[in-house]
């Protein structure tokens, strides 16, 4: 299966609906546009693609009075009485972490994150929940 590449953003803008259909579909279509070339693709297959291949790192623990959540090297964390509180909370603070990546994305302990923020865009909070708990898809 090849990709489909359009030259200029008025080429593809101009098929956009086969743009569409063709992502829909599986293939990878790029659009240039003066030095830099963008993918169109299928999200759920990018954010199935993802959750395979980002780990997620969320180590939970359990202390004396609940649980607590975090990631190793980032700003990531939570607590709760119970675990599923504690998982909820950490999704929560995962997407807090994806909204300020776009700040934070230039700093050398950041900088590698891309994949775990398109992750966590594409998710919705049941889709984290079992990436963080490992549970299958």
């Amino acid at each position: 299966m090849t990709a489909v590449h359009y030259d200029s953003y008025t080429a593809a803008r101009e098929h956009l609906k086969d743009v569409l259909d063709i992502a829909e579909g599986g293939q990878v279509v790029t659009v240039r546009r003066d030095s830099a070339t963008a993918a169109v693709l299928n999200a759920d297959r990018l954010r199935h693609f993802l959750a395979s291949v980002v780990p997620s790192r969320v180590e939970v623990v359990a202390e004396a009075d609940g649980w607590s959540a975090f990631i190793p090297g980032l700003p990531v964390a939570a607590a709760a009485a119970d675990y599923d509180a504690v998982i909820a909370d950490v999704v929560d603070a995962i997407r807090e972490y994806a909204e300020d990546w776009l700040r934070l994305q230039h700093a050398p302990n950041h900088r590698e994150n891309w994949g775990l923020v398109q992750l966590v865009t594409l998710s919705d909070d049941e889709q984290l929940r079992r990436w963080v708990t490992g549970s299958r898809e």
